[in-house]
């Protein structure tokens, strides 16, 4: 199997940065300073229309945990409903019951609701309580892809996890490891049978502005509102290349 590069972004500039780069997919976010959101329909509609490889749009209503009310749900299903009629490639998902395992029934629905699209379930697989457990009800669910960091701070950490999700999915689900993924732990991974990556890619580009108003911050305290993060062609460039080196056996 060939290995596949996703590439995560949330602005127009850095899907067309990813696929200069050699990207095989993109997951559409918003915010990815605070792990992404869903975008918005116009930077949807906007991408969709720019790029030439299969997209892919994370629904997620608001930063932190997966546990979602009842009108979270609902907007999460109206956006798949416009994620088919934009012409998606798929949708990201994920939910989480108040005692750690998947929210099913509500899966369901997006699943239902998604129609002919591709479906990947989210990192919100990372805080579930049974790995294994969730793992089986993605496959019941119909999920194609399952991005995880083996319920770990990043993929290389939870390299061991990873390793055994791909021998448990055996072909029914792809693993898609994600969460510091790059150019040093790429063999590590693909050494645990990973076959598919996750990664921004990301440089800093400093604002246009000129006039700064010092001590007035309009949202995180803590990011430097002043430096904007775009992909990298270049460094996709570069784990791609990385990638089609790889052997697809490493016992040979």
């Amino acid at each position: 199997m060939d290995h596949l590069l996703e590439i995560c972004v949330d602005s127009l500039e850095s899907a067309l940065a990813a696929q200069e780069g050699g990207a095989d997919r993109l997951e559409l976010c918003a915010n990815l300073l605070i792990g992404g959101t869903s975008p918005s329909l116009g930077l949807i509609r906007q991408v969709l229309r720019r790029v030439d490889i299969p997209v892919n749009v994370l629904l997620r209503p608001r930063f932190g945990d997966f546990c979602f009310t009842p009108s979270e749900k609902e907007t999460t299903l109206w956006e798949i409903e416009q994620c088919r009629a934009l012409g998606a490639h798929g949708v990201v998902l994920g939910a989480l019951l108040p005692d750690g395992s998947l929210d099913v029934p509500f899966l369901a629905r997006c699943i239902a609701a998604s129609g002919g699209l591709r479906h990947t379930l989210h990192r919100a697989f990372d805080l579930s309580r049974d790995p294994f457990e969730a793992l089986e009800q993605a496959v019941e669910l119909g999920f194609d892809t399952l991005l995880t960091s083996g319920q770990q701070a990043s993929a290389a950490r939870g390299a061991a996890l990873l390793a055994q999700l791909t021998g448990r999915a055996a072909g029914r689900i792809a693993i898609l490891a994600g969460s510091g993924v790059g150019p040093d732990n790429l063999e590590l991974l693909a050494r645990a049978g990973v076959r598919q990556f996750h990664l921004s890619a990301k440089r800093a580009a400093p604002s246009p502005m000129v006039f700064r108003r010092a001590g007035v911050p309009m949202g995180l305290p803590v990011a430097d509102e002043y430096l904007r993060e775009y992909a990298d062609p270049a460094l996709v460039r570069q784990v791609k290349e990385q990638l089609c080196a790889l052997p697809d056996d490493f016992s040979k």
